[in-house]
């Protein structure tokens, strides 16, 4: 069994930064796929950002594009989310997935395992 474990969400002011962190075990870390979701209130979750199990190829939806960085520690079974220049819009909750899919997904349907959530507000 998978579990993983989201951290660092909270309140911050439009502009600001936040650093997520999601937390693995129960499997072999470095063996998966990982991607970073989120869901606004009223709305469906969306993909965020992708990581390959190696940490060299990443994916992101168009609207986090030069303001979030996926990274991946395999030797810490830890993969983060680094947001910068947050906008009101990115006001929701975040959530970390592992996908048994070798290459890199953007479908909810194909991630196995999800975290809890954390919830991230940003104020204008």
């Amino acid at each position: 069994q998978v579990q993983l474990v989201e951290s660092g969400g909270g309140l911050v002011q439009a502009g600001g930064s936040l650093r997520l962190s999601c937390a693995a075990s129960g499997r072999t870390f470095s063996s998966n796929t990982m991607g970073w979701f989120r869901q606004a209130p009223g709305k469906e979750r969306e993909f965020v950002a992708g990581i390959s199990r190696s940490g060299i190829t990443r994916d992101y939806t168009d609207s986090v594009v030069g303001r979030f960085t996926i990274s991946r520690d395999n030797a810490k079974n830890t993969v983060y989310l680094q947001m910068n220049s947050l906008k009101p819009e990115d006001t929701a909750v975040y959530y970390c997935a592992l996908t048994q899919y070798s290459a890199l997904e953007r479908r909810i349907s194909h991630y196995d395992y999800w975290g809890q959530g954390t919830q991230v507000t940003v104020s204008s």
